[in-house]
């Protein structure tokens, strides 16, 4: 087993490729959509945002839709060792990366189909290597089997059931970082939102303020 860890499947080396090659597509389908109106790897909601962009030329709202996605799901993934594509890949590289390089002017990389594989595979060549260098800071100190090697589409719906994990994965962390993750999902169940978005936030926030490794 620990041999086989070494290879190519589980380096940490051959993470960025998986995602660079997996965005590369992505955005080549967001490519499709922009000139012939079909191909987005995303919702139909979410596609009709991109869609009102290209109606309008106002990029803002679709842009910053899917650029949180794309932040949120980087930070959950150095916590918990799972990349969500939804979110962070064909949400954020698929549709708030393209729209803001559409609303910046920017438009030949989303306009070509070679540029916009090239585009596609530098975002998500930076996606994998910013996981696997922040997971030195966050899931690796506590020596668990867990890393950014596991790759999911969790969705909206099966998505809330990573909480918990968080808040597990947290506590394995270190003290702080587990009782702000606790905390913080608390407040959010409280309020009546996903306590995902909680536990992230109250982890981070505790475990700047008391940077404790293991």
């Amino acid at each position: 087993m620990e041999e086989s860890k070494r290879g190519f499947w589980f380096a940490d080396w051959s993470f960025p490729i998986f995602v660079g090659l997996l965005s590369a597509g992505i955005f080549a389908g967001t490519h499709m959509y922009y000139l012939y109106g079909i191909g987005a790897f995303n919702e139909v909601a979410f596609v009709s945002m991109l869609r009102s962009g290209m109606d309008t030329g106002v990029y803002g709202a679709v842009a910053a839709f899917g650029a949180s996605f794309l932040f949120a799901r980087i930070i959950e993934g150095t916590l918990v060792g799972i990349l969500d594509i939804g979110g962070a890949l064909q949400t954020g590289v698929g549709l708030g990366v393209p729209a803001l390089l559409l609303g910046s002017g920017i438009i030949f990389p989303v306009a070509n189909f070679a540029a916009a594989l090239a585009t596609g595979l530098a975002v998500g060549l930076t996606i994998g290597y910013l996981m696997v260098l922040a997971r030195k800071f966050t899931i690796n100190n506590s020596n668990s089997t867990y890393g950014a090697d596991v790759m999911m589409g969790a969705g909206n719906t099966s998505g809330r059931f990573l909480g918990p994990l968080i808040v597990l994965s947290a506590m394995t962390a270190s003290i702080p970082i587990g009782l702000g993750a606790l905390a913080g999902s608390l407040l959010f169940y409280l309020w009546g939102k996903p306590i995902t978005g909680g536990a992230i936030l109250g982890a981070m926030a505790l475990g700047a303020a008391f940077p404790i490794p293991l």
